[in-house]
């Protein structure tokens, strides 16, 4: 029999030191208590508001965290708190505790998200572009009119020149982007450019960036973008509440 299986199960529970010291040698100390603190601010402004959570949204919450964890029968749900050293408690406190926190987020900036949107349009745009990287700013020059003249097109430069794997099937592609994304004089040429538009390469301390721009996305508050600022603006006063 090994020492492992020889120990009893009182043994290998986990005291609250043992949990402790172990948060401490993993460095992950300032980040729980971090979130101690935010969970402080979250549970005093939503006491404040008169917030409070009601038992039929604790229902509709588990029967979607078990759906999403796949989790349908009791003996699975049971055994995955079983695993997360969860109580049935616990798990309706962790239930309560991010409907709170949604809760909150809606009263605090539900209404300012429109008005931020109507400010921030430009920030909020997107663009479809390729982008293949050179050291050599004159090679990078060019390419540009090889493209320009017909000889090539930007995708057989891409597939030739970009080093990263991934990056070359992707021909360059990475996701679609925002101005935030980008570095100042790139942006400002990406978001002028009349798509479809090869960009003349622009030199920056990385290289020179011979960019395609495909397609320029103007922004819709729909519901993702939605969800993105509200919890930009949330994130924001937590950092605010946190540090104060």
């Amino acid at each position: 029999m090994s020492a492992m299986s020889a120990m009893s199960s009182e043994d290998r529970a986990l005291s609250s030191e043992a949990v402790l010291q172990q948060v401490k040698l993993s460095l992950q100390l300032p980040s729980v208590l971090e979130a101690i603190a935010t969970r402080a601010a979250i549970e005093k402004a939503a006491s404040a508001a008169g917030i409070q959570v009601e038992i039929a949204e604790l229902q509709e919450a588990a029967d979607a965290f078990r759906l999403a964890h796949r989790l349908q029968r009791s003996e699975d749900a049971w055994q995955w708190m079983e695993q997360h050293g969860l109580s049935l408690d616990e798990f309706e406190e962790m239930l309560r505790f991010n409907i709170l926190t949604a809760k909150l987020s809606n009263h605090l900036f539900a209404n300012k998200i429109e008005p931020l949107f109507v400010d921030r349009q430009l920030d909020y745009a997107q663009a479809i572009a390729y982008e293949v990287v050179f050291e050599d700013e004159d090679l990078a020059m060019e390419l540009f009119y090889a493209i320009q003249e017909g000889e090539l097109n930007f995708f057989q430069v891409g597939r030739e020149y970009i080093q990263d794997r991934e990056l070359r099937r992707t021909g360059g592609y990475r996701k679609p982007l925002r101005r935030s994304d980008l570095r100042p004089e790139i942006s400002a040429a990406v978001f002028a450019a009349k798509p479809p538009q090869l960009l003349k390469p622009i030199v920056t301390s990385n290289g020179a960036h011979l960019i395609f721009v495909e397609e320029l996305i103007e922004p819709e508050l729909d519901r993702a973008l939605t969800t993105q600022i509200l919890a930009e603006l949330f994130a924001a006063w937590l950092k605010q509440q946190v540090s104060s």
